[in-house]
């Protein structure tokens, strides 16, 4: 799916405002509100919005441990990578898991409790022997930022842009 300016403006928009109006959206995107609600649901449909979600300040309700582990498995089939994910997804704490090129095959987000909690968690990985080789452990001691907001008008390629002069 190709997407114009207007698109971008709303993207922007409601990843900064889940919760705005539809009249808002469509100042914000130079619209009126039906077509714009119109485009909305098209970049739902297409997937390019996934869904609507609250941010939430997890060292405000309690605190936790904030870790990010590197990840290399000892062997390197399609079946050992689909076994980790499938293990990874189901594990509620693993806020984050990328697929990585380099010296390692993943790199995990991990919110815990405790330390000791995010122990635990691994050493039920190293249980379920799901070919793990080896893992580095980093301690988040402060988070500089953390954006979740993308910057789409700077990496989406609209049909203007790509149109010939």
């Amino acid at each position: 799916m190709k997407l114009d300016a207007i698109d971008l403006r709303i993207l922007d928009a409601v990843q900064r405002d889940g919760r705005i109006t539809k009249l808002a959206l469509a100042e914000r995107a130079g619209l009126s509100p039906t077509p714009c609600w119109m485009r909305l649901r098209k970049l739902e449909k297409a997937g390019i919005i996934t869904g609507y979600h609250a941010r939430i300040a997890p060292r405000r309700i309690a605190p936790v441990a904030s870790v990010m582990m590197e990840v290399t498995l000892a062997n390197h089939r399609q079946a050992d990578f689909e076994r980790f994910e499938r293990a990874v997804a189901a594990i509620s704490e693993i806020v984050a898991c990328w697929s990585v090129g380099g010296g390692v095959d993943y790199i995990l987000k991990i919110i815990t409790a405790d330390i000791d909690a995010y122990q635990r968690l691994v050493d039920g990985l190293l249980d379920r022997e799901l070919g793990i080789d080896r893992y580095f452990t980093y301690i988040v001691t402060k988070t500089v930022k953390e954006e979740a907001v993308l910057p789409v008008s700077s990496f989406a390629v609209s049909d203007e842009e790509q149109s010939p002069s």
